[in-house]
């Protein structure tokens, strides 16, 4: 029991059963005002144990839900700590997901009128649920995740290799391993997972990622890992909602969390535009955070303290912000937001401000390309007459990862960080503006039209868009990748060009918000690799997810009147 500043006791239950239609039971840990009434309940389901402070209490906290009057339950999903049955990451979340809405609307203190919360998985678990329509579901909060109809760790076709590994030894393992194994066995496990856990920058190079060893010794765990690397797990799952309603008619109120370098950004908000149907009821907030980070200062940059979760714009912390928007939904009969309020508030970097705005992508954008050129230089001009650029990849020596939206262990590497050491490599390009005048406002979706030639069967192209400061610091705002095989919108078809012919290749860069200010420049980098973000392209036309063989290949990247290479940014007009 515990009481707050305003004299409101808490009730605390602990492992509270839910049965599922299968007669399965999971497991949740219930925060309820003591007195007596019913409320509106806020739910999130969970795969990171309901009973750990970093989790439970992540980002918001549910005693100051429970005291604002509501029923808050954190539930151990199918298969995961206290809760009965076989872990299948997102398959099962959508009967589940329902079965425990309607459970949790059906509590003696509940009032009927059900919430949902909850970051990255346990943000795809009210997605899931909402899928299923539970007529108790009124609202719901996603933070940070992927979406409905994407596959959580690739990007155009690319594994994103350490988070698909770092999730599955770090998150799931222990806990799946200890279901499976004798204590004796377990204690040693234990040991060999945490071992790993130390060593896993190293381990991220081995290959093949199939026969990965942190996963290997433990056979028990060498089919999930094989399901999860080939996203299987996620296949199965919109298999069940294929035929289901689509998210633009599913008509819940949404209010959608992202960070400008968060591994989710863009499905995050790509949930924010497939579910912005006729009815006002969807909002949005990007501030400049990284995954689960909501700190003033990433990677190697201060937004101030008024960019943080626990300040944002001076005014609220995100559990206010969740207070507020359930309190409208589930406290009233609300059916759309108020005129006057903006759906959309995001932080413009650079100026480190932020600001609300009535639509995403904002209606007075002025898409304008901005072109490659010789001599490194970047111009609105379009290039005449010139020589293209090349460099080579060599996968046996790729480009590491340095910053950007990145979920590595313990969240290491998210965030801006000073490039120049990167662009020192014979197999980065760079191109750059003249230094600005005036400001430039970058707000919005990113795309790269990328002219190029190799001579492997297969490659990949990397390009990250860079504010470049006064000092010469360069700082990476957003990037992309494209698999060359993946071209014509067939993943996995290895259509290869011949040696050296030119292709024309759509690189999506995602979003970001930056105001580039006066005295700084603007900077492209490509290069074709991004290790360990994504895994290489070993040039043979298979992958290292199950081949060693590697081959050098010879980029070139073009910029003529003909190939004209360039990057289309959304200008906003100040």
């Amino acid at each position: 029991m515990k009481e707050s500043k305003n004299n409101v006791q808490i009730i605390v239950d602990r492992e509270v059963a839910c049965t599922l239609r299968d007669g399965t039971n999971l497991y949740a840990t219930i925060y309820r005002p003591s007195g007596e009434g019913e409320y509106p309940v806020l739910l999130t389901r969970l795969p990171y144990d309901k009973n750990l402070p970093n989790f439970s209490h992540r980002y918001i906290d549910p005693i100051r839900f429970a005291m604002n009057g509501y029923v808050v339950i954190i539930q151990d999903v199918r298969g995961r700590f206290a809760s009965e049955g076989e872990f299948e990451p997102f398959v099962q979340e959508l009967k589940d997901g329902y079965d425990t809405v309607e459970w949790a609307a059906s509590l003696p203190y509940a009032n009927g009128n059900v919430g949902m919360f909850g970051l990255s998985y346990y943000a795809f678990t009210q997605l899931y649920a909402l899928m299923e329509q539970p007529p108790s579901l009124k609202a719901i909060f996603p933070a940070m995740t992927g979406h409905i109809f994407s596959d959580a760790f690739t990007q155009n076709g690319v594994n994103m290799l350490a988070s698909t590994e770092t999730w599955v030894l770090d998150s799931v393992a222990a806990d799946y391993l200890k279901r499976k194994q004798s204590t004796e066995q377990y204690a040693e496990t234990i040991k060999e997972i945490t071992n790993d856990l130390d060593h896993i920058d190293e381990w991220h190079s081995f290959k093949p990622v199939k026969d990965w060893p942190p996963i290997k010794k433990h056979p028990e765990l060498v089919d999930f890992f094989k399901k999860y690397v080939n996203q299987e797990f996620t296949e199965q799952a919109r298999k069940q909602f294929n035929s289901k309603v689509a998210p633009s008619e599913l008509g819940v109120p949404a209010y959608h969390l992202a960070g400008w370098y968060d591994n989710f950004l863009n499905q995050t908000i790509q949930n924010f535009e497939a579910m912005k149907g006729s009815v006002n009821n969807q909002k949005l907030i990007i501030g400049p955070w990284g995954h689960g980070m909501f700190d003033s200062e990433l990677g190697e940059r201060s937004f101030g303290k008024n960019s943080s979760g626990n300040s944002i714009d001076g005014k609220e912390d995100i559990t206010g912000l969740h207070i507020k928007w359930f309190d409208y939904w589930l406290k009233t009969k609300h059916e759309q937001l108020p005129e006057e309020e903006s759906p959309v508030k995001i932080f413009i970097m650079g100026e480190n401000k932020w600001r609300s705005e009535k639509t995403w992508p904002l209606e007075r954008t002025v898409y304008t390309p901005y072109y490659l050129r010789e001599d490194g230089m970047l111009s609105e001009a379009v290039p005449g007459d010139e020589a293209a650029d090349s460099y080579v990849h060599d996968p046996g020596n790729p480009v590491p990862t340095h910053g950007g939206g990145v979920l590595f262990y313990n969240g290491r590497g998210a965030g801006p960080y000073d490039q120049r050491e990167i662009e020192k490599r014979n197999d980065v390009l760079t191109y750059t503006s003249e230094v600005l005048d005036e400001a430039v406002e970058v707000t919005g979706w990113i795309k790269m039209k990328l002219w190029a030639a190799y001579d492997a069967k297969d490659t990949d192209f990397v390009v990250k868009l860079i504010d470049v400061l006064p000092d010469g610091t360069a700082y990476n705002l957003t990037d992309g990748v494209i698999r060359t095989n993946n071209r014509y919108d067939n993943p996995g078809k290895n259509d290869a060009t011949d040696a050296n012919e030119v292709v024309a290749l759509d690189v999506d860069m995602w979003a970001t918000s930056n105001v580039f200010l006066p005295g700084h420049a603007i900077r492209i980098e490509i290069s074709s690799s991004s290790f360990p973000r994504f895994d290489v392209n070993p040039g043979t036309g298979n992958t290292l997810m199950d081949t060693t063989e590697m081959v050098k290949s010879n980029q070139k990247i073009y910029h003529d009147h003909d190939h004209p290479s360039h990057i289309i940014l959304p200008i906003i007009p100040r």
